[in-house]
């Protein structure tokens, strides 16, 4: 039972940590935001329906949500978010340009998870 809190809890300190030290971009905040709400309401929704949330079962494209935001935290690390605002499109030449793609690519998974969050938090909200 304590494992989909400790996930949830690795993505929501990331991101947190993430977003601190990036200058709260808006690249980065506005899909955060959607995934924290995510993890909260599906944390609140299986917490309120106790015994019977065993019937919430995790569908292949949560899974593919939760790998997309692993992906994109380990890419916005590895690619120095943490290290100021992010790259502006590749023009940073303060950056090497190895580190701006990784930059990118973690950008980029992340709105792919942001996205991926709204459409399995329909499905929970819809069940």
């Amino acid at each position: 039972m304590l494992d989909p809190i400790a996930d949830k809890a690795m993505v929501v300190i990331a991101l947190m940590v993430i977003i601190g030290f990036s200058s709260w971009s808006p690249w980065l905040v506005l899909p955060a935001t959607v995934i924290l709400f995510r993890e909260v309401f599906v944390s609140g929704l299986r917490e309120y329906l106790g015994d019977v949330a065993g019937t919430l079962k995790v569908t292949r494209l949560a899974k593919w949500k939760t790998t997309l935001q692993l992906l994109a935290l380990g890419a916005l690390i590895f690619g120095g978010a943490v290290h100021g605002p992010p790259p502006v499109l590749l023009e940073d030449a303060a950056r090497p340009l190895s580190e701006q793609w990784i930059h990118l690519v973690g950008l980029g998974s992340l709105w792919g998870a942001a996205i991926l969050t709204v459409i399995t938090g329909w499905d929970y909200l819809r069940v």
